[in-house]
């Protein structure tokens, strides 16, 4: 196989004395074995997405390793002190369980403190959200979390985090990565200064505990929480080190956990995929719940950011709630809870994101609060606190199965919303209800939406091309019709514009841009395609909606709707 003279080039950069003697022993073997393997690590650098840089372990530029995550450390380093001169700098950093986190999350704080900045590492794992946390809660300037999210094992990832303790943002995050492309690997300051580097535990543990108390409880009867029969899984991630104490210490004593997953664990030997997106990752938690009579089931990511919920319906068979689902049931709970205490007067706000539900705008409406709307990513809802000061967030959250309680945490937080979404099932349950039927009776009130996503996996060089092409094709010959209904408006985030198409006229998309099409349907459908910040897929989003004048009309109303969306992906040709 002949090597492209690009990916020449930085391989034989990485053969010189600058690299271990591993890493060019590593290249050298692949360069022998496995030409295409090596094409793969080298012909592109990773590249900040939605969530962050996530990438396969390995070497090569195009690969999370000591010399990619070291050369992204001096460039922050090198911009915090022209962000912050004079000021001494600090940073946090935290790790979830994957193979090499312990090592990687080392490294960083070793550049970090070669560079003079004062590091607080903590000594162990822990979920994503206590990072941010503490990032507030220590002053710090920035901090760092290694973890792939709910990614397979041969990945891991680096998210920055800013002053105000959500993910970098336009334009300071294009600023740093020219900083980091300018960069030579020879500039790494690799070299500890130890005496900069201190390690933390209980004392953050137990002020994030308490903030997630005093952030998501809801004055719930204690004889409510103590009745409330909880299945949890922590999928062998992080969540096992604060969830459990979360809800112990917040009186939710029948607790119930998945043993054989509880043990964090970065191959996840139990699941196929450690994502609570996936039915079958919840398995083994159903299963318990089935056999001892659980009312809900929730399981977290390994960097316990998203949950899944499973609740009783109304014949007390488990169901799986959709990431939407949840975030209506968590929204309307909140926005009822500030309505009660006499706190919303119009300077309040919801936050979400242009994937999910419409129907959170139907709730922001009735509550009389506005609902603000970001591209794809949590970030971009933690810059709405940051950029509107003057208003109150309440809570939000977006389609892949993260939400946020208040703004302690800036960032989806899957600790919060356990304790949340707890606090809303004890209460329906000490009332007669339950959380599927508050879900049943938000329908009732604005509307039964569905939504449903697909995510199409296209890996390496090729798949890339594949889905550029998709977004290509999608682009030059825009549908005018689906399943027999027209598309009335067509919204472009790369180009920032969008199409009116039965007034004929144009406007404006205020938003940052974004490789992002919607096309909107002339009965009230959506559709969305994007490819995927962090992994190799383009996803398209689905959201259909139609009255729902009564309990009686349920089946048939979501027969209807799957019939729709399934007739919407048909005439695609996504099936």
């Amino acid at each position: 196989m002949q090597i492209e003279p690009n990916v020449l080039e930085k391989v034989n950069e990485w053969l010189t004395p600058t690299f271990d003697t591993h890493t060019q022993a590593t290249i050298r073997e692949l360069m022998n074995s496995n030409p295409k393997e090596l094409e793969e690590s080298f012909y592109k650098n990773l590249e900040f997405g939605t969530g962050g840089m996530r990438g396969i372990m390995g070497v090569g530029t195009n690969r999370i390793n000591k010399y990619t995550l070291g050369k992204n450390t001096q460039g922050l380093s090198d911009y915090l002190k022209t962000a912050f001169p004079g000021e001494n700098l600090s940073v946090v950093i935290a790790f979830d369980c994957r193979h090499n986190s312990a090592t990687l999350a080392k490294v960083v704080a070793d550049v970090f403190s070669a560079n003079g900045i004062k590091v607080y590492l903590f000594s162990d794992m822990r979920p994503t959200p206590e990072l941010s946390f503490s990032l507030k809660h220590l002053h710090c300037h920035a901090g760092i979390v290694l973890t792939a999210s709910h990614n397979p094992p041969e990945y891991n990832g680096y998210k920055v985090y800013w002053q105000d303790g959500g993910q970098l943002v336009p334009p300071q995050d294009r600023e740093i990565i020219q900083i980091i492309e300018e960069l030579r690997y020879a500039d790494i300051r690799f070299e500890a200064n130890e005496g900069l580097i201190e390690y933390i535990d209980s004392a953050l543990d137990d002020a994030f505990v308490a903030s997630t108390i005093a952030n998501a409880s809801f004055n719930t009867p204690k004889a409510a929480r103590e009745g409330l029969k909880i299945v949890y899984t922590a999928l062998h991630g992080t969540s096992i080190k604060s969830i459990p104490a979360v809800l112990n210490t917040a009186g939710y004593t029948d607790l119930n956990i998945v043993t054989a997953q509880a043990e964090p664990n970065g191959d996840f030997p139990t699941v196929k995929s450690p994502n609570p997106e996936e039915p079958e990752a919840l398995q083994m938690a159903l299963e318990l719940a089935d056999k001892i009579g659980a009312d809900i089931v929730i399981g977290t990511d390994p960097d316990s950011d998203r949950l899944g919920v499973a609740v009783r319906n109304t014949s007390n068979e488990l169901i799986l709630l959709n990431g939407n689902q949840t975030m209506v049931i968590m929204t309307a709970y909140l926005l009822e809870q500030w309505k009660r205490a006499g706190k919303i007067d119009g300077k309040q706000f919801i936050g979400t994101t242009i994937v999910s539900t419409p129907m959170l705008l139907e709730l922001a409406s009735a509550y009389g609060v506005e609902c603000k709307v970001g591209l794809t990513g949590f970030k971009w809802i933690a810059k709405f606190i940051k950029d509107f000061p003057e208003l109150q967030f309440i809570g939000g959250g977006e389609e892949s199965f993260g939400y946020m309680v208040g703004d302690a945490v800036r960032d989806k937080d899957a600790v919060g919303a356990t304790l949340l979404v707890c606090e809303i099932a004890a209460q329906a349950k000490a009332a007669g209800s339950s959380l599927y039927q508050e879900l049943l009776n938000l329908y009732l009130d604005f509307g039964y939406y569905k939504e449903h996503l697909i995510s199409l996996t296209k890996k390496g060089i090729s798949g890339l091309q594949e889905i550029i092409q998709m977004m290509i094709d999608l682009r030059e010959n825009p549908v005018t019709e689906i399943n027999g209904q027209r598309v009335v408006c067509i919204e472009d985030y790369q180009t920032s514009k969008g199409r009116d198409i039965i007034n004929k006229t144009e406007f404006s998309i205020t938003l940052p841009q974004s490789n992002v099409l919607i096309y909107y349907l002339e009965d009230g459908s959506k559709i969305c395609a994007r490819p995927s910040g962090t992994e190799p897929k383009i996803k398209f989003y689905f959201s259909v909606n139609a009255p729902l004048l009564s309990l009686e009309d349920l089946e048939l109303v979501e027969a209807e709707l799957d019939q729709k969306i399934n007739a919407i992906i048909a005439a695609m040709h996504l099936n």
